[in-house]
């Protein structure tokens, strides 16, 4: 069976930081693409970054660049995301997904495009 579980969400003030763990079961992560999304009070779900399974290819948005790091712990089967100088608007339920990369060269960055997913993990940015 294929699962997602993400952990590591939690409230940290504004400036801090926090490690999203994505584990996987039921199929290795090096042969896919990992995403991940949030989705803020309201909003809807919208992509945050994306790697392949054998750690290349990480790709950003824009209002994460240089501030989160996505990884893979292909030891563990485990994706991370690691968010530093964290905001505000960065409050969001964080989810990880994945989906088998037909394209060496793409960024997978639409939700539609992924196949499985996790439950979510909610992170909240406040003081």
């Amino acid at each position: 069976q294929v699962q997602l579980v993400e952990s590591g969400g939690g409230l940290v003030q504004p400036g801090g930081s926090l490690r999203l763990s994505c584990a996987a079961s039921g199929f290795t992560l090096d042969y896919y693409a990992i995403g991940w999304f949030r989705q803020a009070p309201g909003k809807e779900r919208v992509f945050v970054a994306t790697i392949r399974g054998d750690g290349s290819r990480a790709y950003y948005a824009d209002s994460v660049k240089r501030r989160f790091t996505i990884s893979i712990d292909n030891a563990k089967n485990t994706a991370t995301l690691q968010m530093a100088s964290l905001k505000p608007e960065d409050t969001a339920v964080y989810y990880c997904a994945a989906r088998i990369p037909y394209s060496p060269d793409y960024h997978y960055t639409y939700e539609a495009e992924y196949a499985y997913w996790g439950q979510g993990t909610q992170v909240t940015v406040s003081s």
